[in-house]
């Protein structure tokens, strides 16, 4: 495939004209469907709105909400006027929205009222006294001089904030002959979107990414996965992460494929939305797989029009895979692999691949993408079979940092080649596996031990849900193993139980000294697992006690 030189306004405009009357999206909660037509017009609109509010081609504007619709829109209408999308993640408080609206230079913040139990509008009031004194569109912070306005997504009204129909109002201030001038005037080179990454380490940084970046690698990922205007994608994953708005919206939208989206992940609904709606993709992490495999009412859905959608953000269990392809029925279900700095799909399974592919692999490269696998110590390409660091370079490699030059430079070489800081291995067909993060790997005595390797094969165990394996500082062998171990519902286990089932089939050195039995793990809202916290856990854990 050749790199497709568009923005995504003119892919919105381009599937409205190709497929009017396929539905665009469905919010089968609010009971809405808008066919491409309708979603093209209505992108239009609040485009104008956009421009009509004053935001100017380059400019910031924050979202901070969970998968509403107006986030939707917000999406393609900023793709269609130049605005840069800053995605905010829903589970920030004070501190972390403050940094991010700082570092980003946002002019505009969009929200929601709330989510799950805490006020946004609270919280944006505590960041910003200023604002229950301002006019409406005139905020002047001292922390925050770029920030000029609040818009919320609702008609509740709150101090020196526009409700979204007054919002909405400015599109009658500008015509369609100026917006032609803007839409036309973008280039598919122009940054689009930021998005913080998680920040496991330091300060999050604003990843850039353009249309060129994120068009393509959803047209990649949409194409991997055989998807065209007859498809239904259920999306209950989060928008402000890459997974709902590349792998999710983009792949969608590139292809006319219908979106059924869940505001909020909750495994029953998604059951429900996937029967109702005829879903035939369903994305998700691990996690939610997991959640939606074990709802007691699983076997009362029907979800056999399901045939493909994506599990990444974490690494994917390979039990749990068998269960989504035999008792899920999504036959043509793939694994995706990448980050927020690559777009974020660097690899993916093919569709045909057979079980042992997609249960052991991340896939092979997408085409236009190059990838090679290097010596974390000496960067020289390692051959087949070797572990080393996952490196890429191609059209979906990152704008760089947002204001962070010298992050930017760590992380791209000078030949252009992004260090993922993943360690992974190639086999002889070209197909890649991830087998831990160059942080996450334990050394044990001189020993390199991936965790992900023990978490396969406790994950065989009968009575266990859910598995994760962390390095633990040791005095004697400089790091041990500790597992943190979810049981399915009902089933009973020892720490002895578990070592003993270890004993003779993985070596002793790889057999977790320390075992924690937990209900949950700490997550991120985009459903990843920090492993870092639970580093932190265990090594609070493990000075009190010893085995």
């Amino acid at each position: 495939m050749a790199i497709v030189e568009k923005t995504v306004g003119q892919i919105v405009r381009e599937r409205a004209s190709l497929h009017p009357a396929t539905e665009a999206y469905v919010y089968p909660e609010r009971n809405v469907r808008k066919t491409y037509k309708e979603f093209d017009e209505e992108t239009d609109r609040l485009a104008r709105a956009f421009m009509g509010i004053g935001i100017a081609k380059g400019e910031h504007i924050a979202i901070w909400s969970d998968n509403k619709r107006e986030w939707l829109l917000s999406q393609f209408a900023t793709g269609k006027m130049g605005g840069v999308l800053v995605t905010v993640n829903t589970s920030y408080q004070s501190a972390e929205l403050e940094y991010l609206l700082k570092q980003s230079d946002a002019t505009t913040l969009i929200l929601g009222e709330e989510f799950k139990g805490t006020s946004y509008i609270d919280i944006i009031n505590e960041v910003c006294p200023e604002l229950k004194s301002a006019e409406k569109g005139a905020v002047s912070s001292e922390k925050l001089p770029h920030f000029k306005r609040v818009i919320v997504m609702g008609e509740n009204q709150f101090p020196g904030i526009y409700t979204w129909s007054e919002f909405e109002a400015f599109a009658e201030e500008v015509s369609d002959e100026q917006l032609e001038e803007r839409f036309v005037s973008m280039d598919p080179d122009d940054v689009i979107n930021i998005q913080y990454t998680s920040g496991t380490t330091g300060f999050p940084k604003g990843v850039m990414l353009t249309h060129r970046n994120v068009v393509n690698n959803g047209k990649l990922i949409g194409d991997t996965m055989n998807l065209s205007e007859l498809d239904r994608l259920c999306i209950p994953v989060p928008f402000f992460h890459c997974f709902g708005c590349v792998l999710g919206t983009m792949a969608a939208v590139t292809h006319s494929t219908t979106m059924v989206i869940a505001e909020q992940f909750e495994p029953k609904r998604v059951l429900q939305m996937v029967q109702d709606e005829k879903c035939t993709g369903l994305h998700g992490v691990p996690t939610m797989f997991i959640a939606e495999l074990n709802h007691p009412d699983f076997g009362s859905f029907d979800t056999s029009t399901l045939r493909t959608g994506i599990m990444a953000g974490s690494p994917c269990p390979i039990e749990v895979m068998k269960k989504v392809i035999n008792d899920m029925g999504a036959s043509e279900i793939t694994i995706a692999y990448g980050q927020t700095e690559s777009s974020p799909v660097i690899t993916q399974t093919r569709a045909d691949d057979d079980i042992e592919k997609r249960v052991s692999t991340v896939g092979k490269p997408h085409a236009e993408v190059e990838v090679k696998i290097v010596d974390p110590v000496t960067n020289e390409q390692v051959p087949a079979g070797v572990p080393g660091e996952l490196c890429t370079r191609g059209y979906h490699v990152m704008k760089g940092y947002y204001k962070n030059e010298e992050a930017t430079r760590n992380a791209i070489d000078e030949e252009g080649w992004l260090h993922t800081g993943d360690i992974a291995v190639e086999d002889e067909d070209g197909y890649i596996a991830i087998t831990g993060r160059i942080k996450d790997m334990v050394i044990r005595g001189g020993e390199n031990i991936y965790p992900r390797e023990i978490e396969e094969f406790l994950y065989q165990h009968p009575s266990i849900q859910d598995v994760q394996v962390v390095g633990v500082p040791d005095p004697k062998y400089g790091e041990e193993l500790m597992a943190w171990v979810i049981l399915k519902e009902g089933q009973k286990l020892s720490s002895e139980e578990l070592r003993e089932y270890c004993q003779g089939k993985i070596s002793r050195h790889k057999i977790p000294r320390y075992i924690e039995f937990t209900k949950e793990y700490p997550m991120t809202a985009s459903g990843k697992i920090q492993k870092f916290k639970l580093r932190e856990m265990s090594a609070e854990r493990t000075e009190k006690t010893e085995v």
